[in-house]
């Protein structure tokens, strides 16, 4: 809800937020689009007893990047497991690869 929330400026701005965007077989959780920019967001949740989504966020996401037919994207993953640090320690973002070649911006929370 945050992260919408903050997208909706984007929104305001003359954008347009997709939730759930259907591609082919799957589903994106978020598309942005603003003007001729389109960007595919997929939304994980780490809890405790799960392994690290990142893996299969990173092939999830590939898929629906070629569904829309573009290159970048980008990941974000909430690590919901108990004893984390605070939000301000373990937030950040790396570039990652997708199994099909495609940059994925990778952000943690």
């Amino acid at each position: 809800m945050v992260l919408m929330a903050f997208l909706h400026r984007v929104i305001n701005g003359g954008g347009i937020l997709e939730r759930e965007y259907a591609i082919g077989m799957g589903r994106m959780d978020l598309c942005l689009r603003y003007g001729a920019v389109t960007l595919g967001m997929e939304l994980k949740v780490w809890r405790d007893g799960a392994s690290d989504p990142l893996t299969e966020g990173l092939g999830q996401l590939d898929a629906y990047l070629a569904g829309l037919g573009i290159v970048t994207g980008w990941l974000v993953i909430f690590d919901r497991r108990s004893g984390q640090p605070p939000i301000r320690e373990r937030t950040g973002a790396q570039t990652e690869t997708s199994p099909g070649g495609r940059r994925i911006q990778v952000v943690r929370a």
